[in-house]
């Protein structure tokens, strides 16, 4: 079953996670919101993002996003699923085959919410905002035009 999540939003925030993780080596977000008009990560960091960071994770989503990836799910067993990702956040009646969302070469993760069948049909990424407290990053964004 799929949450019903804003699946161009929610494919944008994959790629944010995964741009998170290259650029600055952080886990992926350990709590978002997800949203239409505009979503939330909040991510384990040590201060604030500095305006050329978030232009710099602004280019590189976008880049992701622009180059017209396959967004695609395959099921693997719970067994081989542990070995490769952090199934911590997936609902316990996830059973024994997990769903695996993989954007491209790019991305891959487990996931049970909706996603774009292609990036090309994610519109332009934009940061909103961004808040440091307590050792949390958290990054406001939305999806523009399209």
């Amino acid at each position: 079953m799929s949450k019903e999540y804003y699946a161009p939003m929610h494919t944008a925030e994959h790629v944010l996670n995964q741009t998170m993780v290259r650029m600055f080596n952080c886990g992926r977000s350990f709590s978002n919101h997800i949203e239409k008009k505009k979503s939330k990560c909040d991510y384990r960091f040590s201060r604030n993002l500095t305006a050329e960071e978030i232009l710099a994770i602004e280019q590189n989503v976008n880049s992701v996003l622009s180059s017209g990836l396959e967004v695609r799910e395959e099921f693997i067993d719970r067994n081989i699923a542990e070995n490769l990702f952090d199934l911590g956040r997936l609902p316990d009646e996830s059973g024994d085959r997990i769903r695996i969302i993989r954007i491209g070469d790019y991305d891959a993760c487990p996931c049970s919410g909706n996603h774009v069948i292609n990036t090309s049909e994610v519109s332009d990424f934009k940061i909103i905002s961004t808040s440091f407290e307590d050792n949390i990053l958290r990054i406001r964004f939305r999806i523009e035009g399209k």
